[in-house]
């Protein structure tokens, strides 16, 4: 009887023995982890509610508090195993080892996504804009983590790459409330250049579509191989830029000629000499 009990004291003094020796690391280590992960959760909740209140792009909101989330989670789990005895200085080296070669095989995808949240965190443009990047213009229809979508005017789909649009120049058409349209009027040099110019005036007073503020320019601009050049400045609103455009193109021709200017086109004089 006493040969049978020996063998289970040893075994409940063993069991009472790691009990006390892993009990309190691994009680500790189920709080760090409950208690880490509900920081976690804490800390995505308030990244997004303070970038809701500041109405930033809903993917740059998602995709920084799923950020903060996953790395604060990463840091306790690191403590996690440390606190259970496991040697996180390896760990740490083979995970930064296995991160630098996944970083140099996805060196073009996390390019993309760097230059991704830059634009979404500067917003050099936003989704309706007509924008010329990465030597593509169009109008913007969405802004994602990879690649930037464009329609074109005729209606073609084109995918940018961020990291050709953040890296490149960027030229926004719709920035700015007003922009100014820049024609240029030729008349001939028999014309008279101020009734030229006071036709255009009256042409420019005329559409309302044109700001008294910026003022518009009627200026000569060259005196060229065939014609005398006017410039012809005015300010619109952004949106009013290409019907502008298109309008005044005609109505300034017609009202010039009405007036009795000529648009002149070029030409050569071809001289023949006989020769016996």
């Amino acid at each position: 009887m006493n040969d049978v009990a020996l063998p289970f004291a040893n075994y409940v003094d063993m069991i009472a023995s790691l009990l006390a020796t892993w009990g309190l690391k691994v009680l500790g280590a189920l709080v760090v982890l409950v208690i880490g992960r509900w920081v976690a959760k804490a800390v995505e909740r308030s990244v997004k509610r303070v970038m809701t209140g500041r109405e930033s792009d809903p993917t740059l909101t998602a995709f920084l508090s799923s950020l903060a989330y996953y790395v604060i989670l990463a840091v306790v789990l690191i403590s996690v195993l440390g606190i259970v005895g496991v040697q996180t200085a390896s760990l740490l080296a083979v995970f930064g080892a296995a991160g630098l070669a996944v970083g140099l095989a996805l060196q073009g995808t996390l390019s993309n996504v760097a230059a991704g949240v830059m634009l979404l965190i500067f917003r050099p443009f936003k989704v309706g804009d007509y924008v010329d990047v990465g030597g593509t213009a169009g109008s913007v229809a969405s802004i994602g983590l990879f690649a930037t979508e464009l329609n074109t005017p005729d209606n073609i789909y084109i995918v940018v790459p961020n990291s050709s649009i953040y890296g490149g120049t960027i030229k926004n058409f719709s920035h700015h409330p007003i922009r100014r349209n820049d024609l240029l009027m030729g008349v001939s040099y028999d014309d008279d250049i101020a009734l030229a110019m006071k036709t255009i005036q009256e042409v420019l007073d005329a559409d309302e579509r044109i700001l008294a503020e910026p003022a518009p320019v009627v200026a000569v601009s060259e005196l060229a191989d065939s014609s005398v050049n006017l410039v012809v400045r005015p300010w619109c609103n952004t949106s009013d830029f290409w019907p502008l455009r298109f309008d005044l193109t005609r109505a300034l021709k017609e009202r010039l000629e009405a007036a009795g200017c000529s648009i002149p086109y070029p030409q050569q004089d071809v001289y023949l000499h006989k020769v016996d």
